[in-house]
C-alpha cells in the first residue's frame, strides 16, 4: 500500500504533462497567425526596427504604407522601419476584421488597421488596409509577404 500514494502522484505528473501537450494542440494555425499578427503590431510599438525584422523572413518582401518602392531585402526593410519611425513617432496600430486562410505551412491574413502617431503635440491616426503573407518555419509563422496601402477615402 505504501506505493499507492507514487502511482497516484505518477499518473498526476503523467496527466499534467499530457494535458500540456493538448491543450497546445488545441491552438489552431488561424490562431496561431492571429497571435504572430498580434504580436508583429505590439513590436511595431516599441518604436524599434529591432523589435519588428524577426517578424519577417531573410526574403520577405514589403510594400509599405508610405513607401513608393517595394522592399525586398532585409536591409531595405529595417530602412523602412526606420524611416517610419522617425516620421510617424510614437507609432501604435490597432487590428480591425482579419481574414485568416491557411494553406498547410502557408497562410494570408488580410484586413485592415488603423495607425496611430503623433504629430505636433497631436494624435494622428492612419486607416490603412494589409496583406500579410506567412510561411510556417519551424513553430514560428513568419512574414514572406506584406502589402500595406491608405485606405482610400470614400467616393462622393
Amino acid at each position: 500500500m505504501r506505493s499507492y500514494p507514487k502511482v497516484v502522484s505518477a499518473a498526476l505528473a503523467l496527466g499534467i504533462v499530457l494535458f500540456s501537450f493538448a491543450s497546445s494542440a488545441l491552438v489552431s494555425p488561424k490562431e496561431e497567425v492571429a497571435a504572430a499578427t498580434s504580436a508583429w503590431g505590439q513590436a511595431l510599438g516599441e518604436d524599434d526596427p529591432e523589435k519588428v525584422l524577426p517578424f519577417y523572413s531573410d526574403d520577405a518582401v514589403l510594400w509599405g504604407t508610405l513607401s513608393p518602392t517595394v522592399r525586398s531585402d532585409r536591409a531595405a526593410l529595417r530602412d523602412y522601419f526606420v524611416t517610419a519611425f522617425k516620421v510617424l513617432p510614437g507609432l501604435k496600430v490597432v487590428f480591425g476584421d482579419q481574414l485568416i486562410r491557411v494553406y498547410g505551412n502557408t497562410a494570408v491574413n488580410t484586413g485592415y488597421y488603423t495607425f496611430s502617431y503623433v504629430k505636433d503635440g497631436e494624435t494622428k491616426s492612419l486607416p490603412a488596409r494589409y496583406s500579410f503573407t506567412y510561411v510556417k518555419n519551424g513553430e514560428r509563422w513568419l512574414i514572406v509577404d506584406h502589402h500595406s496601402s491608405a485606405m482610400p477615402s470614400t467616393p462622393r
